[in-house]
């Protein structure tokens, strides 16, 4: 558990840790020492030896203020460390995030990215500021306790000494309840934190049917489940506390019960005997606060463990070394790729889009034209086969040198909660002021600022939920006019669009893919029939492939389907047939 948490801290951190353990030990040595000179002082008061007492008492003062001197330092120093975790873990974590494949990220929902990320992070950060040493302390004090009692009543020792590891096997066998429903607790936590985000992303959906509030039933399910794993917690964890609670107040007593024995038997003076049991009070105490902090030291545990499981997740591996790029073109070379082992989607792909031209990729939803796309920009690393842009794999050049040949554009555009120039300049950091306003003209955004108040400075909102579609699927194109890259995959969106935005977002396409290599999975009949190449894919497979004439010529699959997309763009409702129903429904 604690090992894991100590794998989490930083290189530049770790230096402390040797300092912050000693600090623990050194605060142990001085709280039991404080502990154990109240012995000869009770003694020394008893028996009326004042100077004696002031002695002793100028010595419990001491151990007093070393106690408060280490105690500042050790939590000075777990602070250091903890604040160092937070900053370092979150920043790994955040970047071993931008290197797994896309395919992870469908099995995992942001509900738990972001526990992982903000949730668990902040447990960890706990373990040093204010967990850690007194769970340590628990141990420490009462076995230099007990060791220092042997120079007063060695039965007495023996006595602390033979409770003290039964006390702790007690306390790890009470929380097994507790540590079996924290995994629950975080799978709660983790899909209420989705159906929050979703319910904050989904209002106009939500609202429009009547879904808000109790009505939203996902949420309030989530919301229900994750109470009630927090309640299941406390009730698993109050008969640990409890029994083990007893067990203590047992060995209290039973400490107490040897004392008065050995005084009753003239073995310990009065004197002798009240002072140990005040310090088997204080034998006790340090157990007691242990015991409420080890369920929070637990959880701080199984937090790492899922730190570092995140950690140990896959990376796309990433080449280091450079290479030479020939012309943008894109080579699938018998290609096989499935998101999970069992259930293959890509069979058998392969193609080849040579430099300057257009592929076209048609077919049924759920065929895998997009998957092809992300393919060629490395989005996920393919099961069999290869694939090559600008004359290497694309497993061999560095992520940077992929990355820089191609622009993406596709139907899922996501914009930044920034101002629509910080969105824009996405696609080159480094452009000037002058670049931005050139690409956000050639792809019409420049028509959007012009009627909002703060023009290229208005917030677009999380998602770009503030803007319509149509605009936010511009502002897409402007980044990738404004990377300027050779090669574009564009996964047209056009469909959803009302006339006017498409109009206006077809002319910034072909803005882009001007003397461009271009893979399109296309969706206007234009597009297709301009196309240099047309691939019909069906279920993961390329049935079909050639121009648009020498494809309607086979009368195959791909002139089947250019037929009902040539039906379905010029159907329209009869005007009588329309007003009839119109009328039959409004009752006259």
């Amino acid at each position: 558990m604690i090992r894991g948490v100590l794998a989490l801290i930083p290189d530049e951190f770790r230096r402390f840790t040797p300092r912050y353990l000693a600090l623990v030990v050194l605060l142990a040595l001085s709280q039991a020492a404080a502990y154990l000179l109240s012995v000869p002082v009770l003694q020394a008061l008893f028996d009326g030896n004042y100077g004696d007492a002031w002695r002793w008492t100028s010595w419990l003062a001491v151990a007093v203020a070393a106690t408060a001197v280490f105690g500042y330092l050790q939590s000075m120093v777990g602070l250091r460390i903890g604040v160092g975790m937070l900053r370092s873990v979150q920043t790994r974590l955040g970047d071993h995030l931008s290197t797994l494949p896309l395919g992870w990220f469908g099995t995992t929902g942001s509900g738990a990215i972001s526990r992982i990320i903000v949730g668990n992070v902040r447990e960890i950060l706990g373990v040093f500021s204010h967990l850690l040493s007194p769970v340590l302390n628990a141990v420490l004090v009462p076995i230099v306790v007990a060791v220092g009692i042997l120079f007063v009543d060695w039965r007495v020792s023996v006595a602390m000494l033979i409770s003290l590891p039964l006390l702790l096997v007690v306390n790890r066998l009470a929380n097994v309840g507790y540590s079996r429903s924290n995994q629950r607790i975080h799978d709660a936590a983790s899909e209420a934190n989705s159906r929050v985000v979703e319910f904050a992303q989904a209002q106009p959906v939500l609202r429009a049917f009547g879904a808000t509030g109790a009505g939203n039933k996902a949420l309030d399910g989530a919301l229900r489940r994750q109470q009630k794993a927090s309640t299941d917690a406390v009730f698993a964890s109050v008969p640990g506390l409890m029994v083990f609670a007893l067990c203590v107040h047992a060995v209290f007593l039973l400490l107490v019960y040897v004392v008065i024995g050995r005084a009753t038997g003239g073995d310990l003076s009065i004197a002798s005997a009240i002072a140990l049991i005040a310090v088997s009070s204080r034998f006790i105490e340090p157990l007691n606060q242990a015991a409420q902090l080890s369920n929070a030291l637990r959880s701080a545990g199984s937090a790492a463990q899922r730190i570092n499981t995140f950690l140990a997740e896959r990376e796309l591996a990433e080449a280091t070394a450079p290479v030479q790029l020939s012309e943008p073109s894109i080579v699938f070379d018998d290609v096989a790729f499935g998101y999970s082992e069992d259930e293959p989607l890509i069979t058998g792909a392969s193609f080849e889009v040579s430099a300057g031209t257009t592929t076209a990729i048609v077919g049924p939803s759920g065929s895998g034209k997009t998957t092809l796309l992300r393919l060629a920009s490395r989005y996920y690393d393919v099961d069999s086969g290869s694939i090559s842009v600008g004359g290497h794999d694309v497993r061999q050049q560095p992520s940077e040198t992929l990355l820089g040949q191609v622009s993406l554009v596709f139907q899922d555009v996501y914009l930044f909660n920034q101002t629509i120039e910080e969105n824009v300049r996405l696609g080159r950091p480094d452009a000037t002021a002058d670049e931005v306003r050139r690409a956000g003209e050639m792809a019409r955004v420049d028509e959007i600022v012009e009627r909002l108040p703060d023009g290229w400075a208005t917030v677009v909102g999380e998602g770009g939920a503030s803007l319509s579609g149509g605009e936010r699927q511009r502002i897409s194109i402007a980044r990738a006019l404004l990377k300027d890259a050779p090669i574009v995959l564009l996964d047209e969106a056009t469909s959803a669009l009302d006339p006017h935005s498409e109009a206006v977002v077809v002319r910034g396409i072909h803005e882009l893919t001007r003397d461009k290599t271009v893979v399109v999975v296309a969706h206007r009949l234009s597009t297709i029939a301009h196309a240099d190449q047309i691939l019909f894919v069906d279920a993961g497979r390329i049935v079909e492939r050639g121009t648009h004439d020498e494809l309607l010529e086979q009368g195959g699959r791909y002139a089947a389907f250019w037929g009902e997309r040539s039906r379905a763009t010029g159907w329209h409702l009869a005007p009588s047939t329309y007003r009839s129903d119109l009328n039959g429904a409004l009752g006259g």
